[in-house]
């Protein structure tokens, strides 16, 4: 568990659902493309991904996916589901006290993640971020 001293906007529990709630969002060609991924929510990255990943204490690692993209994948490809970790602390703290800031930016996570999931790389996941808000 974490410490008393971080003020979470939502429960765990309700982060879990808006998370929820921003998967089943996403189109359905996307998600019915999506193959061998779990969705999860973490309240902030555990020590050993901090010292794994180098990240400082104060990290705003938003999400994570861990795994095999589909680009890489063979067709006998098998393996323990691919990860996409939602992390609530440092969503919340970007997102200010803004309960619909924290809605958007977890579904701006997850979006961005799945393209990982898709074999994008953190170049093209950021262009393709900038093309998005740029048709809104």
């Amino acid at each position: 568990m974490f410490s008393n001293r971080y003020r979470l906007i939502f429960s765990q529990q309700e982060f879990n659902e808006l998370t929820a709630k921003a998967v089943d969002s996403l189109p359905v060609h996307i998600k019915e493309k999506m193959e061998n991924v779990a969705v999860v929510t973490e309240v902030k990255p555990n020590q050993e991904l901090k010292k794994e990943m180098d990240l400082g204490s104060d990290s705003e690692l938003l999400g994570l996916y861990q795994g095999v993209p589909l680009t890489e994948r063979g067709s006998s490809y098998f393996a323990l589901p691919d990860k996409i970790t939602i992390f609530q602390l440092a969503i919340e703290s970007q997102a200010g006290d803004s309960r619909e800031a924290v809605k958007r930016l977890i579904y701006d996570t997850v979006w961005h993640e799945v393209a990982h999931h898709f074999g994008m790389n953190e170049q093209e996941v950021r262009r393709r971020e900038r093309d998005r808000e740029n048709r809104k």
